[in-house]
């Protein structure tokens, strides 16, 4: 069964190759070539074809784990952080990846610095680190005691300063809208090693798009601005690359990225042509400790 899965993923991903450049930018962009020098990467196309994932295999034409964690250059022996895991798509590729050889962290933002609807909300969410490594237990069957959890404020001292790759996937635009951006970057810095990298995959505004449509209230950012504010917080640019593009999305959307798949907010109204559009066009950065 399992020679069959990973023959299966193999010839899914050569089948994919083609069929994402419809959503892609044109040409060959150099900041991929990471990427392609991982696609034949057997330990993460393996996980990448496990049962575990079986509801997530209809995303990964969008998502492109396999060159996104490539061009992130994520490999089994790091200590890698996800920010924000929220429903587990990258924790179900990310933990079994690293449980072997590496450290797999999920990590959140700082209570403290949330406001919360109700004390019933805010006790949820400082549980959280204590709930998690069970919740990913459960979706990666990876042992509960190989996963970690902290808040971002909170890690131990011998993982702050050691974390080989924080990965952001999806989530600068509530962290700006929840003025957190500021401290939770400085947080993130903290815990990078000297030559750690940070990669970020965000929903990506039009360069040219007013403020209002790129604040990250409708869940798009200028990707200049992405890079303006690492750059703010002691980060140095690395590469680009263009991986998760989607040529097709306009981001001008007046329900924001959230009238796309996955989420489809206006339910069977105009379903045909959102999904014909895809999941979201998104920026891919890399990011290192500036000198």
């Amino acid at each position: 069964m399992r020679s069959i899965m990973l023959a299966t993923a193999a010839a899914a991903f050569a089948i994919a190759a083609p069929a994402n450049a419809d959503h892609h930018a044109s040409g060959d962009h150099p900041a991929d070539h990471g990427a392609k020098d991982h696609a034949m990467n057997m330990p993460l196309m393996e996980v990448l074809a496990s049962e575990t994932r079986a509801e997530d295999f209809g995303r990964d034409q969008y998502r492109n784990p396999m060159e996104t964690l490539g061009f992130f250059q994520v490999e089994p022996q790091h200590t890698v952080v996800e920010y924000g895991p929220g429903g587990g798509w990258y924790t179900r590729v990310l933990a079994p990846y690293v449980a072997g050889t590496g450290q797999y962290i999920a990590v959140d933002g700082d209570t403290d610095q949330r406001s919360f609807r109700d004390a019933e909300a805010e006790a949820q969410s400082r549980s959280w680190p204590q709930r998690f490594p069970g919740i990913a237990a459960g979706w990666t069957g990876v042992d509960a005691a190989k996963i970690m959890a902290f808040e971002s404020d909170e890690l131990p001292e011998g993982i702050a300063g050691n974390v080989d790759r924080v990965l952001i996937f999806r989530s600068m635009h509530g962290l700006l809208n929840g003025n957190r951006a500021d401290s939770e970057l400085r947080n993130i810095r903290a815990m990078l090693a000297d030559d750690g990298l940070v990669g970020v995959v965000q929903h990506r505004a039009k360069a040219d798009q007013p403020y209002e449509m790129a604040m990250g209230t409708r869940g798009y950012l200028r990707q200049d601005d992405v890079i303006a504010l690492f750059k703010a917080f002691g980060f140095e640019l690395v590469d680009t690359s263009e991986v998760n593009a989607n040529a097709a999305d306009p981001a001008d959307w007046e329900g924001g990225v959230w009238t796309l798949p996955p989420v489809l907010r206006y339910g069977d109204q105009d379903r045909a042509k959102y999904t014909a559009v895809g999941e979201s066009d998104r920026m891919t950065l890399l990011f290192k400790k500036a000198d």
